[in-house]
């Protein structure tokens, strides 16, 4: 299903658009070209999303390494002997 909306560009992006398409494809080219903006603007916030949780975590899980470094530490000479 198609839905018809009116917009409102600047000159200079109808102009670029009439460059690269043909009148009768402009819609294609919007449609086209707003998924693809809407694609790559999930994937970033996924990743600063991804990176503030480790940020948050990271205090937490290196006191955790810290923690059990001595029993990983203990183990290993004791494999190494």
């Amino acid at each position: 299903m198609h839905v018809r909306i009116n917009i409102t560009l600047p000159e200079s992006t109808v102009q670029m658009l009439d460059l690269v398409s043909s009148r009768g494809n402009r819609s294609r080219l919007i449609d086209t070209a707003v998924r693809q903006f809407l694609k790559d603007k999930s994937r970033a916030e996924l990743r600063q999303r991804l990176a503030e949780a480790y940020r948050r975590s990271a205090v937490e899980d290196l006191k955790i390494a810290a923690e059990w470094f001595p029993l990983e530490e203990e183990a290993w000479l004791r494999e190494s002997k």
